[in-house]
């Protein structure tokens, strides 16, 4: 299991395979962004996007995704996140493209008030197949301390 005290500032992680599918960004429009060009290809192709695109909280939910399973397999003891700054959708996500991330630690704290609980920052980076970064924000995670009663440095 990772804790907190495993997390290195300046460590970074690649990971994830994402493929997106036609239908999901559909149906993800229908249920959460209905907006033209997410949901109709003759509506889109009259956009700046050129083709229907995926909703950006579409493509948070698939880095989502990714960092979630990535968490799962490195078996961190992540406790939730009270949310990310600097949030930036920079290409937009097509059908068929193919996402993966790129994270790094950039810095760590332990809480004040509930010393069973680590919190640390890291900038995520969305890549297409193509390697354009589609998304970026910095997400701030609150992790397992695995010795609470150690001195707070």
């Amino acid at each position: 299991m990772l804790f907190w005290e495993d997390l290195e500032v300046g460590s970074s992680a690649a990971f994830g395979e994402y493929d997106v599918t036609r239908a999901e960004v559909i149906t993800f429009a229908e249920n959460f962004d209905p907006q033209p060009f997410h949901l109709d290809d003759e509506a889109a192709a009259r956009t700046h996007f050129g083709r229907l695109s995926a909703s950006g909280w579409h493509t948070c939910a698939m880095t989502m995704r990714m960092m979630v399973d990535h968490m799962k397999m490195a078996k961190q003891a992540g406790l939730g996140s009270p949310g990310v700054d600097n949030l930036k959708w920079l290409t937009p996500v097509y059908p068929d493209d193919t996402l993966r991330c790129e994270t790094k630690i950039l810095s760590k704290r332990r809480s004040k008030s509930k010393p069973e609980l680590g919190l640390y920052q890291s900038r995520v980076r969305t890549f297409n197949q193509h390697d354009e970064m589609v998304l970026e924000m910095v997400s701030n995670a609150m992790i397992v301390v695995k010795d609470p009663d150690a001195s707070i440095i």
